[in-house]
């Protein structure tokens, strides 16, 4: 690419700044331009379910870059924009206000959004999910409301969002009930022996629990305020506030409409290219194919970042395979979840630390293993050993159950072997 090209990139999160900025890196001199549906500069997200809900963190904190940060690096932002359209033959964009925009490059960045509730009730005011920053003013306010007015939030899914927002309320002195339709929390991502000790951490707190929940309606007052959540069996918990954490869809409209592959998510390889070779694709709205074939979703910073990186090389015609180790992390209260490598049809377990003392001084990992091979690591407030594995899991040397286990063996002699 030339300095007489154009870059636009679709979406200012994490992945469509990262996607800029590394086009500067790698000595870019072109046009770029990042266009945001959202009025705000790109700000961070994780911040918004723990810091920012609880009002312990200010808007210039939370912002990733501001307009002019972006300017000195000669990109531009355009914010509250919203694109309607691609024209893969024509190279354009066409915008909600009917302009267009030329591109010789198009980053697709334009992340997920949250699943929502199709029961009776769901469309009531206070009834919010938690994407973006005016999604978690808005559920701070309602906050703010129940805490005046003594009335408590229920929240339906025991995923991540639903249980960092849990453990904010509970800070907050609000009372909380979680609602999941799974046997237990965490399901899609951690062991069952975590999904317990994470039960007992929010019980610990005074959260309210309900497993294979089934809700038949919000209930409504005559305002049209939520006042509770009806179960299948009659039972109905009163709440001044619904947040629903059920997961996320890929915004992948945009480049299924254009005739890209999609499948969950917008489908790119490696190196965040599409099936378009002027088109690549970082983020959340990616699904990347594999090399025997399957397709992976991650939704994390990590994967942004390292996408973003990938698919800016890919536009220069370079290739940086994003070939790291996945990483994750969650903080509830005072614990750190830190999450190594993708722990699916783990077979075998080891612990190292105390996990079954007191909850409140916890300190430990527990190592995934399949076929007697190390495959991920979740630590709880032990970064040590979640900075360790990474670089084992990278390495791919799988130390034993017992020498993992084993508190006095240092993990960084195990990397050196």
């Amino acid at each position: 690419m030339t300095a007489d090209d154009t870059v636009l990139v679709i979406g200012a999160g994490q992945a469509g700044v990262q996607t800029a900025e590394a086009l500067r890196t790698l000595g870019f001199a072109g046009g770029i331009t990042i266009l945001g549906d959202e009025v705000h500069a790109p700000y961070h997200r994780p911040p918004l379910s723990k810091a920012w809900l609880a009002g312990e963190m200010d808007a210039a904190q939370l912002t990733m870059r501001s307009a002019d940060v972006l300017a000195r690096k000669n990109i531009t932002l355009r914010s509250g924009v919203t694109v309607s359209f691609i024209d893969r033959a024509a190279k354009t964009v066409r915008l909600a206000d009917g302009s267009s925009l030329p591109y010789t490059g198009l980053v697709l960045a334009t992340g997920a959004t949250p699943r929502s509730l199709t029961l009776p009730g769901a469309s009531a005011q206070g009834v919010l999910a938690l994407r973006s920053r005016d999604h978690a003013s808005g559920i701070a306010e309602h906050m703010a409301h129940c805490l005046d007015q003594q009335l408590g939030v229920v929240v339906i899914g025991g995923g991540f969002i639903g249980l960092e927002v849990a453990a904010t309320a509970r800070k907050k002195g609000l009372a909380v009930t979680v609602l999941e339709a799974a046997p237990r929390l965490l399901g899609r991502v951690l062991a069952p022996v975590l999904s317990d000790w994470y039960a007992a951490l929010h019980r610990s707190h005074g959260v309210e629990l309900v497993f294979n929940a089934q809700i038949a309606a919000l209930e409504v007052d005559v305002a049209g305020a939520v006042s509770g959540v009806r179960l299948a069996d009659g039972a109905v918990i009163s709440a001044g506030l619904v947040v629903v954490g059920i997961g996320v869809s890929a915004n992948d409209q945009l480049a299924a409409a254009a005739g890209l592959e999609c499948d969950r998510g917008m489908v790119v390889d490696a190196c965040g290219r599409s099936s378009d070779e002027s088109i690549v694709a970082a983020g959340d709205c990616t699904a990347r194919r594999l090399t025997d074939g399957s397709l992976l979703r991650l939704e994390s910073v990590q994967n942004a970042t390292e996408q973003g990186k990938s698919a800016a090389a890919a536009l220069m015609g370079q290739e940086r395979p994003f070939t790291a180790t996945p990483w994750f992390w969650s903080d509830q209260y005072d614990k750190k979840l830190q999450m190594a490598g993708l722990s699916m049809g783990a077979d075998s377990w080891a612990v190292r630390g105390d996990m079954a003392g007191d909850i409140n001084v916890a300190s430990f990992s527990v190592f995934h293993y399949r076929q007697g091979r190390l495959i991920a690591a979740d630590s709880v407030n032990a970064g040590k050993d979640h900075l360790a594995v990474r670089k084992l899991l990278d390495a791919q040397v799988s130390p034993t159950p017992a020498q993992l286990a084993d508190s006095s063996c240092e993990l960084a002699a195990l990397i050196k072997k």
